[in-house]
């Protein structure tokens, strides 16, 4: 991890027609970094990160990737839209995985991580069957290659999905719940892919409600509640010494795994 800011998001609002859903997030990843938003439902979290992915549109703020707007430019005075070719090289910089796998059920795993090697970034099938082949063996699926979707459990499914996001290189990766849709049993073995990751000194973003994951596996936690982010922190201090009453009756759901935050509230 380093001290150089890779993502700077500053007064980022978001309304969805008379519901504001972001209320001026400002939030620094630093590379290296792996930062968590936590919080209830509707808290606004998996909106920020498809803000930062420009699958929605922010209305206010600023988000910087590498000191770069995204999405936007401020062209005397006022905003304006980048164009869709500056968006696309853009997304192509930020990978995301989603709670549902979103594979393309008529191609292979080795084919569904390939797909965007070709398409977005140009590289010849050889190359790209190469790289597919490297990172689906690194989430331990090699011997899955040729299988379709449809013959692989949601766990394997799962990391396909992650696969095919870092092949991509991403200079940060965003995951949005991504075991929530899995069984109990496949959860750990998502987890465990992510952790070797944030191991190997990707930046990531993460929201999830896997708390112990969380606290283990962050360097910064967030707590949003209602658009705003109420704390935040190293992990030991928002698990350990929530200071907000909501971050208190949030932890408090989930059935002593953080006795002290339990106790506090």
């Amino acid at each position: 991890m380093t001290d150089q800011p890779l993502l700077q998001a500053t007064a980022v609002h978001k309304s969805f027609g008379d519901v504001e859903v972001l209320k001026g997030i400002d939030l620094t990843v630093r590379q290296g970094q792996v930062v968590s938003l936590i919080g209830a439902s509707g808290s606004g979290k998996t909106t920020f990160l498809r803000c930062v992915n420009l699958l929605e549109e922010h209305d206010g703020g600023e988000i910087l990737l590498d000191g770069d707007p995204i999405g936007y430019r401020d062209i005397g005075g006022k905003r304006r839209r980048l164009s869709e070719a500056k968006v696309s090289a853009q997304r192509a910089r930020i990978g995301m995985v989603f709670q549902q796998f979103n594979l393309f059920p008529h191609l292979t795993a080795g084919d569904n991580v390939m797909l965007g090697l070709t398409k977005v970034l140009g590289k010849s099938k050889a190359e790209a069957r190469e790289i597919a082949g490297h990172w689906l063996g690194r989430v331990g699926l090699a011997e899955r290659r040729d299988h379709y979707p449809y013959q692989l459990s949601g766990g394997q499914q799962q990391r396909v999905a992650i696969a095919r996001a870092v092949a991509m290189q991403p200079r940060l990766l965003l995951f949005d719940e991504v075991t929530s849709a899995l069984d109990p049993e496949l959860v750990a073995e998502v987890l465990g892919v992510m952790h070797a990751l944030a191991d190997a000194g990707m930046t990531m973003l993460l929201v999830s409600h896997e708390m112990l994951f969380v606290r283990d596996v962050s360097h910064h936690v967030v707590f949003l509640d209602k658009g705003r982010i109420a704390q935040q922190g190293r992990p030991a201090d928002v698990f350990d010494n929530p200071e907000n009453e909501r971050l208190r009756s949030f932890l408090g759901r989930f059935h002593g795994l953080f006795g002290r935050a339990s106790a506090a509230s």
